[in-house]
């Protein structure tokens, strides 16, 4: 995971965000690569999103204790339970990156079930490109106003 100086963008100044993926299949990481890739981040101008694989979640935890992101995003379909132990352990760290749970089995249940034990949102597999979009760059500007920063829109307005 390369490391960015801030993740606020400055007037000019295009930065990187880091998301870390936790997904088996790789299908649907490779298109959230591309999502990334050709996107355009009106919420989040001069931005340049780039997603990171964890293999486990153990690796997962072990990264965003070294390295914090904004985003973590977790497949459940092969393991229903697994974005539940990452919520949990994410609860210990000072500065925690929001959880995008995604699932080609998302309703109503799975959704309701992730926002009320913490998680931020919830994503339905196959990924639609505005959806991620938004729900993206949504999380991002939470996390940095949980944090204290400057907004991005902020950032470019002054």
């Amino acid at each position: 995971m390369s490391s960015s100086p801030s993740i606020r963008g400055e007037c000019g100044v295009v930065r990187t965000v880091n998301v870390l993926s936790i997904d088996p299949i790789e299908r649907d990481r490779v298109t959230l690569k591309e999502i990334f890739g050709r996107s355009k981040w009106a919420l989040c101008p001069n931005s340049k999103w780039k997603l990171t694989s964890s293999p486990t979640v153990e690796s997962a935890l072990e990264s965003v204790r070294k390295r914090p992101v904004p985003v973590l995003v977790c497949g459940c379909d092969d393991q229903p339970d697994s974005w539940k132990r990452i919520l949990a352990n994410l609860m210990t760290l000072s500065n925690p990156p929001l959880l995008i749970v995604t699932s080609r089995t998302a309703d109503e249940r799975l959704w309701a079930e992730a926002l009320n034990l913490g998680a931020y949102d919830v994503l339905a597999k196959p990924f639609d490109q505005a959806e991620v979009v938004r729900t993206m760059s949504m999380a991002l500007l939470q996390w940095e106003q949980r944090r204290g920063a400057r907004p991005a829109m902020a950032a470019m307005a002054s």
